[in-house]
């Protein structure tokens, strides 16, 4: 038997049953769940009602992420499931889904900012490295953009931990199965600690 999505099979609210009047129809039809893995990319096109296309990740590595409080976004590396608010077994057989928590590879936002703001992130406490960029190659113009954006910086202790160790929760907000694509959102401030919580319970 084919997957379908009516619902004429189910009982009434009030717990009568529905009569059987007609058999299953193509309109009606549901698909296999894609089950995106993390991997070299592979990527098949489904066709869909009206000739639309759908893209069916099998497989990705990669995707969009944004730094919602620094409007950044770098294309990252996808290195981890670590939480999955729906089911456990998602996050035992590293599924990407929509909703998602996942690691990314936090060097391509630690470059940005170092560039950006001339502070270097993510120092180990150990460490005796200078915290400061060394900007005197640049442009007088450039130098006092820098100051000025140092004067006004803020960075969350729990996010430059992350950065020392090059890691980075982030949720995901596309639908790999649907779109073929692994974009989302770095986790900041009350939604970070929220998650670090639940995965503490786990």
């Amino acid at each position: 038997m084919g997957i379908t999505r009516e619902g004429r099979h189910k009982r009434r609210e009030t717990g009568g049953r529905r009569a059987k009047f007609r058999k299953k129809r193509k309109f009606e039809l549901g698909r296999a769940p894609a089950m995106t893995k993390i991997g070299e990319p592979r990527i098949h096109e489904v066709r869909c009602r009206g000739g639309n296309k759908k893209f069916r990740a099998l497989k990705l590595e990669s995707g969009n992420f944004a730094w919602g409080t620094e409007v950044c976004t770098r294309k990252v590396r996808v290195l981890d499931v670590t939480y999955n608010a729906s089911n456990n077994e998602l996050v035992r057989t590293k599924t990407l889904v929509k909703g998602a928590i996942i690691i990314i590879d936090a060097h391509p936002f630690k470059t940005w900012y170092e560039a950006h703001y001339g502070i270097k992130i993510g120092i180990k406490k150990a460490s005796k490295e200078s915290s400061d960029v060394d900007i005197s190659s640049k442009c007088k113009e450039s130098q006092e953009k820098i100051k000025k954006r140092q004067a006004d910086r803020t960075l969350e202790s729990v996010l430059d931990s992350q950065f020392a160790s090059g890691r980075l929760l982030a949720k995901v907000t596309s639908r790999p199965g649907q779109t073929g694509r692994c974009d989302g959102y770095i986790l900041e401030g009350r939604e970070l600690q929220f998650y670090q919580r639940m995965m503490a319970k786990k």
